[in-house]
């Protein structure tokens, strides 16, 4: 049984107090602590006040406005459908990031750093988009877009961490989901890392409604709540995947993730974000120091991959975002 520290009054910098290797259920409860800025409790069973939240929230998420996230750049589906193209040439990628200058400035940016610095000076956008490759131009795009999206549920007082906090577990999950395609086939690599990145994004909707419904929330909040704001934020991810008009197969993968644990996952990119999910979200609490020890891959987590390979991605996760000495 994992340790607890008793309930506090919920602030939004609360933090759970660290515990041995956790299981999936007691790395999901505690990260969603931790984004929610909640502190750890002992409750299980949803209270009375919590049941009636729930009942309120959710046809609050039901209606949404999508419309009040931002949208995606108008030249992105047809520069995915590019990028997926054998045929498509460097100069016709270039003039068509080049219709978004927001995008020219992140491409021109990624290539002036010292991962890409050349022997000459890049001075065009031709010249950019072929020195990054495509994975490269994949994840400048995907962060242009989604960093601003991800980062803006912070925007409340007092909510900053809230956005930093998904968008670290945007980028590990983004990561991982690449990885898992990558290393087991049958998803393609950009769709991975879209669907990794854009999985919590219905997270931040329904802390944003959270603060709506509990301006002063209760000292001690359930993992059975949790559970319950966890599947509405999924809900709402595929929600959002529908509204910027996704990829089908990243619309599936994240469809599945709704549905886990009353469907079967199928799809080779929906087992793929499964694991890369809660490798991410061990990845942001072992970073803060909320959870401690190595992770038992037998123990409850989903059967799509081997505990070997798990523990392939979760090194790889551990070199490509190790720990901040100065934080």
């Amino acid at each position: 049984m994992r340790a607890r520290v008793a309930a506090t009054t919920i602030q939004p910098g609360n933090a759970p107090a660290a515990c041995p290797a956790a299981t999936p259920d007691e790395i999901e409860d505690r990260f969603h602590r931790f984004v929610f800025g909640l502190p750890d409790s002992d409750a299980h069973q949803l209270s009375s006040a919590e049941l009636a939240t729930l009942n309120r929230l959710e046809p609050l998420s039901k209606r949404f406005d999508m419309r009040s996230l931002p949208r995606l750049p108008a030249v992105l589906p047809q520069l995915l459908r590019m990028l997926k193209s054998d045929k498509s040439s460097g100069g016709q990628v270039a003039k068509l990031v080049g219709r978004d200058p927001l995008m020219v400035g992140e491409v021109m940016r990624a290539t002036s750093s010292v991962y890409y610095r050349s022997a000459q000076p890049i001075t065009s956008l031709q010249q950019a988009v072929i020195l990054m490759g495509q994975e490269g131009l994949h994840r400048v795009l995907t962060q242009h877009v989604m960093k601003p999206i991800l980062q803006a549920s912070g925007i409340a007082p007092g909510r900053t961490a809230t956005g930093e906090r998904l968008w670290d577990h945007a980028e590990r999950c983004s990561h991982a989901c690449a990885w898992f395609a990558k290393n087991s086939g049958g998803s393609d690599t950009f769709e991975a890392y879209l669907a990794g990145i854009i999985c919590q994004t219905g997270t931040g909707a329904v802390v944003r409604l959270l603060d709506r419904l509990m301006p002063s929330p209760p000292e001690a909040v359930s993992s059975a709540f949790l559970a319950g704001c966890a599947r509405l934020a999924a809900r709402l991810s595929v929600q959002a995947a529908h509204y910027w008009e996704l990829p089908p197969a990243v619309i599936d993968a994240l469809t599945e993730r709704q549905n886990a644990g009353r469907q079967p996952v199928s799809t080779p990119l929906g087992k793929a974000l499964l694991s890369a999910n809660l490798l991410a979200m061990a990845q942001v609490l072992g970073e803060h120091e909320l959870i401690s020890g190595e992770l038992d891959f037998d123990e409850g987590w989903p059967d799509s991959y081997p505990p070997s390979l798990l523990a392939r991605c979760q090194l790889d996760m551990r070199n490509n975002f190790p720990p901040d000495e100065d934080a």
